[in-house]
Order: C-alpha cells, then sequence, then structure tokens
C-alpha cells in the first residue's frame, strides 16, 4: 500500500502539536490538520465517493486547499485542483473532462463572489453530483441554491477514519497543464510519483529540525503543491500561507513569522527585489529576514541572472533553481544543496530522474553546450494524460517523456535551458533564443523586466520584438535601447522591435503569458 496522505499522517503522529498550517490570526496543529481531513473523507464516503473517483477543488492558499487535498486522499480518490482564475466555462470543461464526481469550491472563486449566475454555468455537468461550497463568511448558508458550505457538511462527520488502501501506481493527483497549444490536458500523476518526488525534494533541500515555508506559489499548481505543502508537511515544517502574491506583504510574513524557505517563479523575485530597493516596506528588518532565510528556490521559467546577483547580494542567499513540469510531478532537476551553483543552470536531474538531450527522432545529442530537448525518465514521470492516448504516445516513448523545452549541458553535466522550442524566433533562417536576449536587456540600468516574442515579417518570415518595463523614473526611447542592443549582441539577433509596457501579462503562478503578448493588434507589432 501506497498513499500520499502519509506525508501528513506521518507528521501528524510525531508532532501532533506543532503547528501545520499559518493564514492570518488561523493555525492548525498537524493533529487538528489531519483530524479535519479525517471528517472530510467520512463526507466523501457518506455521499457514495468511492476508491478511484475524481473529486475537483478549487481554493487559493487557505487551510481549506490542505483539508480537503489530503480528506480526498484518504477516501482514495483522485484530487482534481483546479486553478482558482478559471470561469464557469472553464470549470464545466474541467469537470466533465476529469468525470469529476464531487466539487470543493472555494465562494471567492472564480467569480468574487461566485454568485447564482457564474454556479449555473458548471452546476449541472453530468457526472459531478456533490458540490461543496468553502465559505470565508460568517454564515452557515450556503450562496449557491444546491450547494452546501463544508462547514455544515463536516458538523456531523465522525473524525475517526482509515485510509483506505491505495496502490503505488494509482493514480493520486491529475494536474491541469495550461492549454497553450490547445485544450488542456490532465495528467496523471500517482501515488508512487507523487509521494517520491516530495521526499527527494525534502532531502534535496537538507533536513532541519524546524523549517518555516511562506507558501506564496499557489498550491492547485504543482510547484507549491510538492515542493512546499507535500515536501514541507512531510519533513514537520509549519507552512505560512499567503493567498495571492503581494512583495510587501510576503517581506513582512517572512520577518514575521521568521521564514527558512521561499520558494518562486521570477517574477516573484523581482518584485521582491524592487519593494526592497523603493524603501516602500520601512517597518521591515532586511537584515532579519536574510538572518533566517535558509533556502530560496527557483522554478517555473528561467531566472534572468541579474535577479541571481542581486537577490544573493541583498537577501544572503544564492537561489537554488531547477526545473520541472506538471507531467513530471514536477521536480526533474535542481541546483544540488552544499555545491556552489552556478546562475542560470537548472542543475542537474534529482535522485532517481535520467535527463537526456534528445533531437527530433529521439536520438540523445551529444556534446558540451550542444542544444537537444529535454526528454526525461524516472519515478516523476506520469502515467500518461488522462482518457488522451493519442496525446500520450506524442510525448512519451519507452517510459521518457519529452518536454518541449530545450537545453545544453556543460562539461560537468549541469543544464541550462535555452528557451521553449515553440518559442525560438526563427529569423531569416537564423534561430533567435529569446532568453538570451532577455539576459542581455536585464543587464541595461532603465530595463527592470523584458520578455522577448516573435511577429511575422514578410521577408525574414519572424523579427524579433521585445516588450520591456522600465524601472521606476527611467527614461528610455525605442531607439537608444535597439542601438544599445545592436551594441551588445549579434546582427541577426538584436530586436528591431521594441513596447513599452507598465507591465507584463502573469498567469496565476507568476509566469509571463507570451501569447498574451503576441496577440494584440497588428499595429503594434509595427516598427513606429
Amino acid at each position: 500500500m501506497l498513499n500520499l496522505v502519509t506525508m501528513l499522517e506521518d507528521s501528524a503522529r510525531a508532532v501532533p502539536d506543532r503547528t501545520a498550517v499559518v493564514f492570518g490570526d488561523q493555525q492548525l496543529t498537524y493533529a487538528q490538520l489531519d483530524r479535519a481531513a479525517r471528517q472530510v473523507a467520512n463526507l466523501l464516503r457518506s455521499r457514495g465517493i468511492e476508491a478511484g473517483d475524481k473529486v475537483a477543488l478549487s481554493c487559493p492558499n487557505l487551510p481549506w486547499f490542505p483539508v480537503v487535498y489530503y480528506g480526498i486522499l484518504k477516501a482514495g480518490a483522485v484530487v482534481v485542483p483546479l486553478n482558482v482564475l478559471l470561469k464557469s466555462r472553464e470549470i464545466a470543461y474541467h469537470l466533465a473532462d476529469s468525470g469529476a464526481k464531487a466539487y470543493f469550491c472555494f465562494e471567492g472563486t472564480p467569480e468574487l463572489p461566485l454568485g447564482q449566475e457564474g454556479w449555473a454555468g458548471f452546476g449541472d455537468t453530468e457526472s459531478c453530483e456533490h458540490f461543496f461550497v468553502m465559505t470565508a463568511r460568517p454564515t452557515d448558508d450556503s450562496p449557491i441554491e444546491g450547494a452546501q458550505t463544508l462547514t455544515t457538511a463536516l458538523a456531523d462527520q465522525d473524525a475517526e477514519f482509515d485510509t483506505l488502501p491505495t496502490e503505488a501506481g494509482d493514480t493520486a493527483v491529475i494536474l491541469y497543464t495550461s492549454g497553450t497549444t490547445g485544450r488542456p490536458k490532465g495528467a496523471e500523476l500517482t501515488h508512487a510519483n507523487m509521494t517520491l518526488n516530495a521526499l527527494t525534494c525534502h532531502k534535496l533541500f537538507g533536513e532541519v529540525e524546524h523549517d518555516v515555508h511562506l507558501v506564496a506559489l499557489p498550491l492547485f499548481h504543482s510547484f507549491g503543491q510538492t515542493v512546499q505543502m507535500n515536501a514541507g508537511l512531510a519533513g514537520r515544517s509549519t507552512l505560512v500561507l499567503q493567498p495571492r502574491f503581494d512583495a510587501a506583504a510576503a517581506l513582512a510574513l517572512m520577518q514575521r513569522h521568521r521564514v527558512t524557505f521561499f520558494a518562486g517563479v521570477p517574477t516573484m523575485y523581482w518584485a521582491l527585489l524592487g519593494e526592497e530597493a523603493s524603501g516602500a516596506s520601512s517597518g521591515i528588518g532586511l537584515p532579519q529576514i536574510a538572518k533566517n532565510l535558509r533556502i530560496a528556490a527557483a522554478g517555473g521559467a528561467a531566472l534572468p541572472l541579474e535577479i541571481h546577483r542581486r537577490f544573493a547580494e541583498r537577501f544572503g542567499v544564492t537561489i537554488q533553481e531547477g526545473y520541472g513540469l506538471s507531467e513530471t510531478s514536477p521536480v526533474a532537476t535542481f541546483a544540488p544543496v552544499g555545491e556552489v551553483p552556478r546562475p542560470g543552470s537548472i542543475g542537474r536531474p534529482v535522485w532517481g530522474v535520467e535527463v537526456e538531450l534528445v533531437g527530433e527522432d529521439w536520438t540523445p545529442v551529444q556534446g558540451a553546450d550542444v542544444v537537444g530537448e529535454i526528454a526525461i525518465r524516472g519515478h516523476n514521470v506520469m502515467k500518461g494524460y488522462h482518457a488522451r492516448p493519442e496525446a500520450t504516445a506524442e510525448v512519451m516513448r519507452n517510459g521518457w517523456f519529452r518536454t518541449g523545452d530545450l537545453a545544453r549541458r556543460d562539461e560537468d553535466g549541469w543544464l541550462y535551458i535555452v528557451d521553449r522550442a515553440k518559442d525560438v524566433i526563427i529569423r531569416g533562417g537564423f534561430n533567435v533564443y529569446p532568453r538570451e536576449i532577455e539576459e542581455v536587456l536585464h543587464t541595461h540600468p532603465a530595463v527592470s523586466m523584458a520578455a522577448v516574442i516573435a511577429v511575422p515579417h514578410s521577408s525574414h518570415g519572424e523579427e524579433v520584438k521585445a516588450c520591456v518595463v522600465l524601472n521606476p523614473g527611467a527614461a528610455l526611447t525605442e531607439d537608444k535601447l535597439i542601438a544599445w542592443c545592436k551594441e551588445e549582441m549579434a546582427g541577426y539577433k538584436y530586436p528591431r522591435l521594441v513596447e513599452f509596457l507598465d507591465s507584463l501579462p502573469v498567469n496565476a503562478t507568476g509566469k509571463i503569458l507570451k501569447r498574451e503578448l503576441r496577440d494584440v493588434p497588428e499595429a503594434r507589432h509595427s516598427a513606429s
């Protein structure tokens, strides 16, 4: 028997009175969290949910999330975490595609509040029979007709429950991809996938008596779910939850709770540095934060070298960069603790995982600094896309999973992301890698953040365009930035088009949405 919920249960037996979860003034000990999860499991069983049934969950970083997540697992069911920004039509798609039989939804998502109109869009999904609303309001009345508040539903549920046995190869979680190249697909991750990846992360970052995590990454996403929630609870850590990332609030929480572990995507580190540099959070003691901070982990997108440098300088910690996808549970590589990190590198494969760089025909590419597509094999690779055998066959062969990401390997085996295969710009027959251009742009003193995209061109096929956010008070023209780029990089690489923006579009995990930068009126892609 193997069940991912062991992450919680083992720690609840060992340190029942230790604080497991903090949100504002609310705290749950390990014993209280495990008890509440048992009540959720009893609720599901009372509604006829059986082992292997799918149960969807929409909730921001609130105590409700781990309570329901682990309750679903105790019942032997499959967790289907959903992005809290999904709208009614999108929720209906995910419920139908996964075949979810029950749905737990925080009333503040996806509509604020959901309301009767929002509920009508997915409340009649054929397979989904049970709806529970997690409400932060003092009343027990459900805001949705035909649904029950979770508080009311749990009131008469027993707090004793024996976790249903599951096998290592049984599906534990279905994580939906973002759907940037089509409709979202559900990656089926087994109990073995998720458990081994969480334990690998726990060991990877070094075992200490008591870590305190600031959890600003959304728990519905694989990064926060595995690296912080599952691995953190396996390590008997305290999780300080932040439902929506805000740099000033994050710094205050880091100081108040003596946070030792922070994980984020590049935009989060960029925001923390900007907040600290602005001096707006004058009451924040940076030396105290730096003294407590043990681990700073990054993933989700390539981290600019300039952010690496500035964060180490100001916070006293070198960011450890890693790499993974929903399909790989997610962690596949990381910069090892104890070794000097190499800025710009995503490290080496973690325990039990193999990484190859391959060509289009799956043949491994040979030699240092030769670019190939990342392929991964190991305990972390999904069993496949839910109900999509053709899509699974496209990306998997003999246990290997093709990621669509391009990388190179140095002589010591450290990996460096070059770019997404689909983001490579082909200008006049030459390959231009946006990340390389972005790294150069970030060294300009006036540039705060940049994203490089391809736009159509009549003769070159594609042209290089830079979307740039300037530092506060900085003055820079498009022509001057283009001229500077021309001096800094090869003639076929430098951007001929520049657009200054107040901000770059990001998704719920803080990842820059380049597709939104591409999907703008054609006039904005023309030279000024």
